[in-house]
């Protein structure tokens, strides 16, 4: 418990004199991974509603994928990329290896499934009788699509909570193809890794404290937005 009580006093330190690799850090998990979220909504959102609502040969099969792919394992994803970034691979030309885009990439392909997956399981609890009445009242496509996201903003709101706690938590896709490069990759996760295997557990602790924190925050706030529309 001492351990503990000293990484707790050590968090405490390094806000309070605001020390600066400890916020590049901070700043950097937030800046990689709130990208990541953002890009996998922007994909993941018509998505699934495009599965919830299509019907077409292999439907079955790609959900089948969307579903798999909500338990991928970071360092899976990881190992491909890597393959693909790198300087001999086949997008080796991009040049993206060890870069904040890689870790950005990397997250998205893990938060994109589990938002598809959660909206498409939003949508399908939407009554059928519901969208008939919308058609049969002459709703356009877009005006369908745009009734049935605001009917599962609830839900969508969790699918934004899980796909953000996904990838600001991992770590192994951020190593492999970030590298945990200091000042330049390293971020709350990769730091916590590496100060663990020097033995510091008291910056470690700090260092996990700070990501629990974030993440308290951040699912707060869209849970309190969620409860406020909800109610």
């Amino acid at each position: 418990m001492e351990l503990v009580w000293d990484g707790v006093r050590h968090a405490v330190a390094l806000l309070a004199r605001g020390d600066a690799e400890v916020l590049g850090i901070t700043l950097l998990s937030l800046e990689i991974s709130g990208a990541a979220t953002g890009l996998a909504l922007l994909l993941g959102v018509p998505l699934g509603i495009g599965l919830a609502l299509a019907r077409f040969p292999g439907r079955g099969l790609v959900i089948s994928l969307v579903n798999t792919g909500m338990g991928l394992p970071p360092v899976v994803v990881g190992l491909f990329l890597s393959i693909l970034l790198w300087r001999s691979g086949p997008l080796g030309f991009l040049g993206w290896i060890y870069t904040p885009l890689a870790m950005v990439l990397a997250q998205l392909v893990i938060a994109a499934p589990i938002v598809t997956g959660l909206t498409l399981a939003a949508i399908q609890q939407i009554p059928a009788r519901f969208l008939l009445q919308m058609l049969g009242l002459g709703a356009s496509r877009a005006q369908l699509l745009r009734v049935l996201a605001h009917e599962a903003r609830l839900p969508m709101l969790a699918a934004a909570m899980a796909g953000f706690g996904g990838v600001i938590s991992e770590v192994g896709a951020s190593i492999m193809v970030g590298g945990n490069i200091r000042g330049q990759t390293r971020v709350l996760t990769t730091a916590t890794v590496l100060e663990t295997g020097k033995g510091n557990f008291d910056v470690a602790i700090a260092l996990s404290l700070l990501l629990l924190a974030i993440m308290f925050l951040v699912n707060a706030a869209l849970t309190w937005i969620q409860q406020r529309r909800a109610a």
